[in-house]
């Protein structure tokens, strides 16, 4: 499923990425691993507020699609 799918309060774990080579290594740079844990913090119509290792990373909804977790 993807990232954009989960609700607010959700954790979730990273299983994969999907797009190009260059936005897959955009989101690895920023934190997304395969692996991590990620909470959904808050949402709203441009984004989304996620918790990853610690920090705290806004993110678009097109980027979150890319995100697949389990």
């Amino acid at each position: 499923m993807s990232l954009a799918l989960a609700g607010i309060g959700e954790t979730r774990v990273i299983v994969d990425f999907t797009g190009k080579d260059e936005i897959k290594r955009h989101l690895q740079d920023m934190g997304f691993v395969k692996g991590e844990s990620v909470k959904l913090l808050s949402e709203n119509e441009s984004g989304l507020i996620l918790l990853v290792k610690g920090v705290r990373v806004a993110i678009n909804k097109g980027l979150a699609s890319k995100i697949m977790v389990a």
